[in-house]
C-alpha cells in the first residue's frame, strides 16, 4: 500500500499543469447557453492555484450558474471542497473567501466516495484532469452519465477505450484542438521555458479539449474538392480501403472506406462521415 501511494504521489507531481485563465476562457465562453442553470464541478482544482475556479467564480452570473463546486487531491495534508452559489457572491471581485469551505474526510482524489457523491450532484464536470489517469477519469464520467468539458493530450484519441467512445458518439473534440499550450508548473518541476514573478511556466504540445457538450463545429460540413482516382488514392494491400494522407485531400466522390490521419477527428461531422475503426487494434 505504501508503494502504491508513493507511485500515486509521484504521478500527481508530474501531472501538475495549471491551466492559464485565457485558455479556459477561450474554450468555455463558447458553451454559455449550455451552462445556464447548471451545477459545475471542477474536481481536480485547488482554488489557490486553479484558474478554473477563478474563471467560473468571476463569470458565475454571466453564465447563470446554479452552483460551482471545486475539490482537489493532496497527498500531504487535509483537503476540502468549496461551494459557491449566487447568494454568496457580493458586489466586487469574487474570491475563494466568498465560497463555503468544508473539510473533506479523504484526500480529494476524484475516485473517492466523497468526490463521487459531488460528481453525482453536478451537471457538468470541467477541469484539467491528471493526464496519466485520463482513461480512468473519462471512464468515471461515462459511468455516471455526466456532461463534461476537459483537457487532455490529443494522442489520447488513439487509446482503445477513448476511440471506442468517439466511435459511439459519446465523446468528441471541443473547439481548441491539438495546440501547444503554456501551463504554470509546480515548484517540483526541474524543466521549464520561463519564470515570471517566481512562477515556472512550460509549454506542452498536442493539448485538446474533450467534451460531450454540443458544438457547432461538429455539425459543419467539411467541404471537399478532390476527385477520386485510383492512381492518387491506392488501396491498402491487406484491406479494402484507400489511403488518404491529408484531410484536405478526402475525395468528394468516393463512398468507400478510407484511411485518414488522426487530425481528421477535428473535422469529423457524424452527419457526413462514419467512423469504422482504428488501425491500432
Amino acid at each position: 500500500m505504501a508503494n502504491k501511494n508513493l507511485t500515486r504521489a509521484k504521478k500527481v507531481k508530474n501531472d501538475e499543469f495549471y491551466t492559464q485563465y485565457d485558455d479556459i476562457e477561450k474554450e468555455c465562453e463558447r458553451y454559455r447557453d449550455q451552462f445556464y442553470g447548471k451545477i459545475i464541478y471542477c474536481n481536480c482544482d485547488d482554488p489557490e492555484n486553479s484558474n478554473f475556479f477563478l474563471y467560473f467564480a468571476n463569470n458565475f452570473k454571466f453564465f447563470g450558474l446554479k452552483k460551482l463546486i471545486t475539490t482537489h487531491y493532496d497527498s500531504e495534508r487535509p483537503t476540502y471542497k468549496l461551494e459557491l452559489t449566487e447568494e454568496m457572491i457580493e458586489d466586487g471581485a469574487v474570491t475563494a473567501e466568498c465560497a463555503k469551505k468544508t473539510l473533506l474526510k479523504g484526500n480529494g482524489d476524484f475516485r473517492n466516495q466523497e468526490s463521487i457523491k459531488l460528481l453525482k450532484e453536478a451537471d457538468i464536470i470541467i477541469t484539467n484532469p491528471p493526464f496519466s489517469l485520463f482513461r480512468e477519469y473519462i471512464a468515471q464520467l461515462i459511468k455516471y452519465g455526466k456532461q463534461f468539458l476537459i483537457m487532455g493530450n490529443n494522442n489520447s484519441i488513439t487509446y482503445k477505450e477513448i476511440f471506442k467512445l468517439i466511435k459511439e458518439n459519446k465523446i468528441w473534440l471541443g473547439y481548441d484542438v491539438n495546440k501547444t499550450m503554456e501551463f504554470a508548473l509546480s515548484d517540483s518541476y526541474e524543466k521549464w521555458s520561463r519564470i515570471e514573478n517566481g512562477v515556472k511556466y512550460g509549454k506542452v504540445p498536442a493539448i485538446s479539449w474533450f467534451t460531450n457538450l454540443e458544438t457547432d463545429k461538429r455539425h459543419q460540413e467539411l467541404i471537399l474538392y478532390k476527385k477520386y482516382t485510383a492512381e492518387e488514392f491506392p488501396k491498402y494491400d491487406n484491406y479494402d480501403a484507400i489511403e488518404v494522407s491529408k484531410v484536405v485531400d478526402i475525395p468528394q466522390d468516393y463512398d468507400g472506406v478510407m484511411g485518414v490521419p488522426i487530425t481528421f477527428l477535428d473535422k469529423f461531422n457524424p452527419d457526413q462521415f462514419e467512423l469504422i475503426g482504428s488501425n491500432r487494434w
